[in-house]
């Protein structure tokens, strides 16, 4: 293990971190809302604590295993999801305890949009654009941000990119360098955010609320700058807006590059993708299901107001994005429940979704067809494809392995919830919210956080990261055959 190199690393990306309290200080600025000062002490406080780490050890330059990239990813999320909580600790606006600053910080950074501040509506603009822009570099994972940039100072990045990355394959890279797939990764970010922001501003937002509803947008984070979230504005149209480029963040994003890399639009490559097909339908089931059940209780008073709103929760919760216009919790108990069980599901590998993704249902789905299939025929081989292609069985030992973690952790969680105190209800919503990143839940956790006890929103931070980095990459470190050099 390269411990040196490892320090000098997170030291690096730390002071790199120190740079996105510029943002929200320069918006401070703007509006002159007294919050500049928690985010320029923080901006010098991260680049002194980041240099301390590289100082000493800058001359360890040497190449890293697979073992310390995940290290380093487990290291630097932990410790940015910390540093990122400084700015909440000392403004004065919104007056947070220890533990509810680091359960926001990592609650946006993670992308899972729960939240523990009230009256988001009276807060400085300047942390609320902070709370959105720590979305935003979550997305699509700073360790991807910075892998674009860190080659230049003598850091390799494949064994950070395949800690990083989500999904069931990791070793595909969409240019033959990585650091010009993490490039082209942020070059279709930033355009989707850009394109997000553009047209929520003609729809109606204000410019302030297009940037920042842009951000969770295509972080698929779910954080808003209003305590009513998406219902503050009352628009089918941003509502649709909103559904429009969830669903697109939803998608793998090498499609993305593969439609676009080569000038021009191919949509083959979407339409001939098994994984997005199965998104598609298993958001069109959904919609299809909540839409005639809520025109069945008549919970709305017309056709075209179910149709709004079935859509747009069906699309939010079932991404993990985690925006509402309305509380999806009082429809008939059936559609929330069956929403959050859509969340594990989640969006397409190579998105900004959470879940367990798109493809491992889909995989974990043949698995079981082809069980069956052996017990009616025991004598005949029968192979998993997608499509004409057939996997191999090492590609389906590791997904079941990832259910079977994902399940392990799941239980564990909820179990340490209810220790905790807390109802049943709340507690496996609560662990289904944080470890699928997507934010609202049910009973006790419904509208927010705030009032569960700080022994249960420890245990949720630790779901979060389970969630964010896909289970494995923070478990691997438990095992002692890590650690053996």
């Amino acid at each position: 293990m390269q411990f040196r190199s490892i320090i000098r690393i997170v030291g690096l990306l730390l002071a790199l971190f120190s740079l996105s309290m510029l943002a929200p200080a320069f918006v401070a600025l703007i509006y002159r809302d007294g919050a500049g000062v928690s985010f320029v002490s923080t901006f010098f406080v991260l680049l002194m604590l980041g240099g301390a780490f590289w100082f000493p050890n800058r001359h360890h330059k040497r190449d890293l295993k697979a073992r310390d990239g995940f290290l380093i990813v487990v290291l630097f999320w932990t410790v940015i999801g910390s540093a990122g909580a400084l700015p909440f600790l000392i403004s004065d606006n919104p007056a947070v305890s220890v533990t509810d600053a680091f359960f926001e910080s990592f609650s946006a950074l993670t992308t899972t949009g729960a939240t523990v501040i009230v009256g988001l509506d009276a807060l400085p603009k300047a942390i609320l654009f902070y709370r959105q822009f720590l979305q935003w570099f979550g997305g699509m994972g700073i360790i991807v941000l910075a892998v674009a940039i860190l080659p230049v100072l003598g850091i390799g990045g494949m064994q950070l990119y395949r800690a990083e990355i989500p999904g069931p394959v990791k070793d595909s890279k969409m240019t033959p360098r990585i650091a010009e797939t993490a490039k082209v990764l942020w070059y279709i970010y930033l355009g989707l955010t850009m394109a997000c922001a553009g047209a929520f501003w003609v729809a109606g937002m204000s410019l302030f609320d297009a940037i920042c509803h842009s951000f969770s947008t295509i972080a698929i984070g779910g954080f808003s700058t209003h305590d009513a979230s998406m219902g503050y504005f009352n628009s089918p149209v941003i509502n649709l807006i909103t559904v429009v480029f969830l669903l697109i963040s939803g998608c793998n994003f090498s499609l993305h590059f593969a439609a676009f890399g080569s000038g021009g639009l191919h949509p083959k490559y979407y339409l001939k993708d098994h994984e997005l097909r199965a998104f598609f339908v298993i958001q069109a089931i959904l919609f299809v299901v909540c839409f005639l059940l809520l025109l069945q209780h008549q919970s709305y008073d017309s056709i075209y107001d179910a149709f709004d709103q079935a859509l747009f929760q069906t699309v939010s919760i079932s991404t993990t994005a985690g925006f509402t216009t309305t509380g999806f919790s009082e429809w008939p108990l059936f559609l929330p429940v069956l929403l959050l069980f859509s969340s594990f599901i989640g969006g397409c590998a190579g998105s900004t979704g959470g879940g367990m993704k798109v493809i491992r249902v889909l995989l974990l789905t043949l698995q079981g067809g082809r069980e069956i299939k052996r017990l009616i025929h025991p004598r005949a081989v029968f192979t998993i494809k997608l499509g004409d292609k057939a996997l191999s069985q090492r590609v389906v030992d590791a997904v079941w392995g990832f259910f079977s973690a994902y399940a392990l952790v799941f239980v564990l969680c909820m179990l340490a919830l209810i220790a905790t105190g807390m109802d049943e209800l709340s507690a496996f919503s609560a662990i289904a919210s944080t470890l699928n990143n997507l934010g609202p839940g049910l009973g006790d956790v419904a509208l927010h956080y705030g009032d569960i006890n700080d022994k249960a929103k420890w245990v949720l931070v630790v779901s979060m990261l389970f969630g964010r980095l896909e289970i494995f990459t923070l478990l691997i470190l438990f095992t002692p055959t890590f650690w053996r050099s």
